[in-house]
């Protein structure tokens, strides 16, 4: 088993992201997209997980999590690919959340969908976020992913009905930009935007920057 040598800095930022084994799917059905945001919430902890919690009234998202090892500041999930902006709360938090997270879910769906096999492209990619104004991108760069699946040339040949792409940021579930934007879910506990800069103090100062970005060509 090969080690990670990469070192993650507790309270420093990063941009993580995998993708599936030879950029096969690693999303097929509402319960799969659900599954993971579940985990997203569920493994970040120093505990150990339960998966009965998941079963009980009011689902995973009731359930205090103790001992968290990091605090998630966005995230966004794609058919073949996902991306999350997380802090470390510890030197080892970063790498064993990565590591509960992919192993419960790659589990879950490899008996979900009987397949065998690796399911995500290797180890998890990192991108260390240095300065305030990258930081800042990040979250616009992550909840903007889902254009792809409307208009996969936006960012090269620009917005071609800006109307259209926010409404549709509006009704993807599967990040959390409605978070941001305002609407109340209860996935919203996977957040812990206070351990973040305040970049976006109100919903009107968020949805700005993401048209300002759709706007940019």
């Amino acid at each position: 088993m090969s080690i990670r040598k990469t070192t993650f800095v507790p309270n420093e930022y990063y941009h993580i992201y995998n993708r599936g084994n030879s950029k096969q799917k690693i999303f097929l059905s509402k319960k799969d997209y659900e599954r993971f945001i579940s985990l997203l919430y569920g493994v970040n902890t120093n505990e150990r997980f339960n998966f009965f919690d998941m079963k009980k009234g009011g689902g995973i998202f009731s359930k205090q999590i103790e001992n968290p090892i990091t605090s998630i500041g966005a995230y966004c999930l794609m058919p073949n690919h996902f991306h999350i902006l997380i802090k470390p709360l510890s030197e080892e938090g970063l790498t064993k959340f990565m590591q509960k997270l992919s192993t419960a879910y790659s589990m879950y769906f490899n008996e979900t969908h009987k397949r065998t096999g690796g399911l995500f492209e290797g180890k998890f990619k990192s991108q260390h976020i240095t300065n305030d104004r990258q930081l800042k991108y990040i979250f616009s760069y992550i909840h903007l992913n889902p254009i792809k699946l409307i208009d996969s040339k936006w960012k090269e040949n620009g917005i071609k009905n800006l109307k259209l792409s926010f409404e549709y940021l509006n009704t993807y579930s599967y990040s959390s930009f409605l978070d941001f934007n305002g609407q109340y879910r209860k996935e919203k506990v996977i957040l812990k935007v206070s351990d973040f800069p305040k970049y976006f103090p109100s919903k009107h100062s968020f949805n700005q920057e993401i048209i300002e970005w759709l706007k940019y060509n």
